[in-house]
């Protein structure tokens, strides 16, 4: 689901920065506290940090210009798997930049990474956004 956008575009992240490592490690907390089971599919999920979406990304996601992502889960869900065909390799895919911009305070930007780590692990388990609204998770 598109996130409203506030901020530069033009930031130019050192990726060895602190701030870029930091990042990191609230994905990796974010990561180490999904309960099991559901910790075991991200066996099948490749978990990558990236700035921004790029340009293939906003045009399949019909992200206008003031427009971001939080994440974003590509791949096929498990509940399409078929029994004839091996999955396709999933990535869920962290913007790092967005959420910081849109969340300063580091309490909040922990919060919304964890989030939106569970928000895209649930599309990976084949539940979509209508689910999730219904459930209270947006």
């Amino acid at each position: 689901m598109p996130k409203r956008r506030r901020g530069s575009r033009n930031a130019t992240p050192n990726r060895r920065s602190p701030v870029h490592r930091r990042f990191e490690a609230l994905v990796a907390v974010a990561l180490s506290r999904i309960p099991d089971p559901f910790r075991r599919a991200f066996e099948e999920v490749a978990v990558v940090i990236a700035d921004e979406p790029d340009d293939e990304q906003r045009r399949e996601n019909e992200l206008g210009p003031d427009d971001t992502l939080y994440g974003l889960y590509e791949g096929v869900p498990r509940t399409e798997w078929g029994a004839d065909w091996a999955p396709v390799p999933n990535k869920i895919t962290l913007f790092r930049l967005p959420l910081e911009t849109d969340f300063p305070d580091p309490d909040d930007l922990a919060e919304e990474v964890r989030l939106t780590v569970m928000h895209e692990l649930a599309h990976h388990l084949g539940i979509d956004d209508e689910r999730l609204d219904e459930l209270g998770v947006d």
